[in-house]
Order: structure tokens, then C-alpha cells, then sequence
């Protein structure tokens, strides 16, 4: 960040609306609601950075219809899984909805997440997907017996033809489930989602994935893989994905009335700041241990949203961890 930029977030603006989604996810009331949402081993302060990333990387989310945005954000931290990065828990999808005019957020659950879900119930030892490629030996038998064999020819070049799941559950009983290519496709067309995002990117897990939501349709499994499996299907078929979700109403209620509030005076008076001093800095702190200089600098913009006699504090302490990383 250049000396002029740096002086910039140190100096609040004349007009500031800290209503949107960046700010909104760090707000004391947001983060509460995911940390009353978020299992026991994630933090509110990290998942509200995963989004915040998400943002930067996909920038139309930031232009996404806030109530199906916070949507995505507390049904994810129900579920304890985090959107894109390496593990490919979920993914977040913009898309127009034309029938209301807006641009919507769709939530697909990816394969990772559906594993990891499967792991978490308690009730399934052992859970794998695997794709079937031309060349190698593959055979189903079904009926009172049925048995599947796949001999691999480790051609990661060739073909896919089929995708299946395998599943064994805590007490020895196993079970699985097979599609071909033509089925994989024929959902991947239905699906909103499906000439984009990770169909496109990551063609093989969301196969992966199609297959292990099929198997778990007739699976003894967790309520929590339950709610996983009905968002996604809701989400390929066009349909919301905010299910009575009071809490996701009560969030999106007030920052669309602040940006309201602030569209007609310029700003909002009084209005308590959308991150706190100890918030912003631990943020920073946690950009910096993880030697993101990009966020870094995008957050300390946020300096700026700050009361004027925290903003010190605050600057010095992002020239501080700056200087440490240069």
C-alpha cells in the first residue's frame, strides 16, 4: 500500500456507509450470530474472514442480494463448513435471478464438505468416492449379493464413465452407490449452477459429490447431513435456500434499513461502528500471521469506519505488522 493509500484509511470520510457485506460480516452483531450458529472447534472471527476472502476473489458477491447472502453465510456455519480455499467444503455462486430482478447467492455443498459432514455423524466409519475411467476393470453386481470390483489403469488422462461411493458404517454393514457419466450430466444440466463454478472448475468432485448426495438419501445419517444434502438439492433446482431462518431475516433487515438510513442522509448519526478497535486489530494480526498482505491492506481500510480517537491505535498497529511483513 503506497504512503498516500496508507493515509487514507487513517482519515475518516466525510460520507461513510458501513453497511456493506464487508463491513456487515465483522459488525458485533453479525459475528454473534455466527459464533451462536458455529460449531465448537471454528471461530466467528476466522468464517467471517473466510467470507470476507470470498468476496475478493469472486467481487459480484459483493453485488449479491443480502438477505441470500447471509443466508449462505449462517446456513454454512450451522453446518461448519467454509466456502472455497483448498478444502472445498462449499462454494458460493452468483447468479441472476431474473424472476426478481436481483443477483442471488447459491450455496453448493462440494465433495470434501459432504465427507466431511458423513465423518462428523458418528455413525460411518469409512465413507470414499472414486471415478471410473476408461481402460480400467470395473464391474457391478447387484441384487440379494451385490458386489462391486474397480481394478484401476491409473490413467488420470483418460475418460471418466462412471462415479461411485462406497460407505461402511460402525457396526460392519456397507453399502454403495454407482452412476454413469450420462446420469452425472443429465444432473449437471438441471442444475442452475451447472455451465459455472465449480461444475466447470471442478467437474470431477461435484460428480463425486452427485453421487455421495444420492447415496445418502438412503443412509441412517445426521440431521446436519440431512440439512446438507436438502440445501443442495434446493439450490439445483432453482429453488431458496434461506429455510425460517429468523436470524438471517433479522440480519439482512438491518443492513438493508442502514443502507436505506444512509442513501438518504449521507450518514448515519450516532450509528454505532460496523467493527470495533479490538475486532479490526485482531483481524489485522491474524492477515499478518498468515503473511496475506493483500487483505492486510484491503482490511485496514476499515481503520476509516472507526471513531476518530480509536483510529490511532489502529493505524499504528497496521504500519507495525506491515513493516514486519515488508
Amino acid at each position: 500500500m503506497s504512503n498516500a493509500a496508507l493515509q487514507a484509511v487513517t482519515q475518516k470520510p466525510a460520507k461513510s456507509k458501513p453497511s456493506d457485506l464487508a463491513h456487515l460480516l465483522m459488525s458485533p452483531q453479525t459475528l454473534a450470530q455466527i459464533k451462536a450458529a458455529l460449531p465448537r472447534h471454528m471461530t466467528p472471527d476466522r468464517m467471517a474472514r473466510v467470507f470476507i476472502t470470498e468476496i475478493r476473489k469472486t467481487p459480484d458477491l459483493a453485488k449479491c442480494d443480502v438477505r441470500t447472502f447471509m443466508g449462505a453465510v449462517m446456513q454454512l456455519s450451522q453446518l461448519g463448513l467454509e466456502p472455497g480455499g483448498s478444502l472445498g467444503h462449499a462454494y458460493l455462486i452468483p447468479f441472476k435471478n431474473t424472476s426478481k430482478g436481483t443477483t442471488d447467492v447459491q450455496l453448493i455443498i462440494g465433495y470434501r464438505g459432504m465427507i466431511d459432514l458423513a465423518r462428523r455423524s458418528g455413525q460411518i466409519s469409512k465413507i470414499e468416492a472414486h471415478i471410473v475411467r476408461v481402460g480400467d476393470e470395473f464391474s457391478v453386481r447387484l441384487g440379494d449379493s451385490p458386489k462391486l470390483d474397480h481394478v484401476p489403469a491409473w490413467n488420470d488422462d483418460a475418460d471418466m464413465t462412471h462415479v461411485y461411493c462406497t460407505v461402511v458404517f460402525k457396526d460392519g454393514a456397507s453399502q454403495f452407490e454407482v452412476m454413469s457419466r450420462s446420469q452425472i450430466e443429465k444432473i449437471r444440466k438441471q442444475s442452475r449452477a451447472g455451465t459455472s463454478g465449480p461444475w466447470v472448475t471442478h467437474f470431477e468432485e461435484m460428480a463425486r459429490k452427485t453421487v455421495i448426495r444420492r447415496l445418502f438419501k438412503y443412509l441412517p445419517v445426521s440431521i446436519e447431513l440431512q440439512r446438507a444434502v436438502m440445501l443442495d438439492e434446493r439450490g439445483d433446482a432453482g429453488l431458496a435456500q434461506v429455510i425460517d431462518d429468523d436470524a438471517i431475516d433479522s440480519t439482512a433487515t438491518e443492513v438493508e434499513e442502514q443502507q436505506q438510513i444512509g442513501d438518504k442522509t449521507g450518514e448515519q448519526k450516532g450509528a454505532a461502528p460496523a467493527v470495533t478497535q479490538a475486532q479490526l486489530i485482531d483481524v489485522l494480526r491474524a492477515y499478518a500471521n498468515e503473511k496475506d498482505v493483500d487483505n492486510l491492506d484491503s482490511h485496514a481500510t476499515l481503520i476509516a469506519q472507526l471513531p476518530p480517537d480509536q483510529q490511532a491505535e489502529a493505524t499504528a498497529e497496521y504500519k507495525r505488522l506491515r513493516a514486519e511483513l515488508a
